[in-house]
């Protein structure tokens, strides 16, 4: 597996210089565009053409908190929980019922705001407690991080929910 850190030139941390990794990545575009190699051998072409989808990739998962740590863990030799391990957790399970609940009552543009709001707020917490976790490598907090990532893809995708029924209300 490749390590997009390095790719990068970044550290191997949680937390990095988002202008940094743009920077970085424009010039990596710069430098394997397969545009630049119309004149190489079809080898050469495939060669860059894969750096290329490589440095593409590394950029998507670099710039997305959940991906980044899912990525640093991986970097770190730390297994993920699948997505069935979170059901493990009881609170968090109740949570996911109150928060679908709650979405599925919310009928005005009003409540919905309200949700988007709860929810931006309870990202921003993940996002400080995983990277107070992942500052310390330990398999403690590398476990710990793992759980808090998969919470935090849940939060995700119920925030595009949310979204989603917003715009329908909206654009009623």
């Amino acid at each position: 597996m490749m390590n997009y850190f390095e790719l990068y030139n970044l550290p191997e941390q949680f937390v990095i210089d988002l202008i940094k990794l743009k920077e970085h990545y424009q010039t990596l575009q710069k430098l394997t565009h397969p545009d630049r190699f119309a004149s190489a051998s079809e080898q050469q072409k495939r060669l860059y053409l894969t750096k290329n989808s490589q440095v593409n990739d590394a950029y998507s998962v670099l710039k997305s908190p959940v991906l980044r740590g899912e990525h640093l863990l991986i970097v770190r030799g730390v297994e993920l929980p699948s997505e069935q391990d979170t059901v493990g957790d009881v609170e968090f399970l109740m949570e996911q019922m109150e928060w679908r609940e709650s979405l599925d009552d919310a009928s005005t543009e009003e409540a919905l705001e309200k949700l988007v709001t709860d929810n931006f707020n309870i990202l921003v917490t993940q996002e400080k407690v995983i990277c107070e976790l992942l500052s310390h490598n330990t398999d403690e907090n590398n476990q710990a991080a793992a759980q808090e990532l998969a919470k935090m893809k849940f939060m995700i995708k119920l925030a595009n929910e949310i979204e989603t029924k917003l715009d329908r209300i909206t654009d009623s």
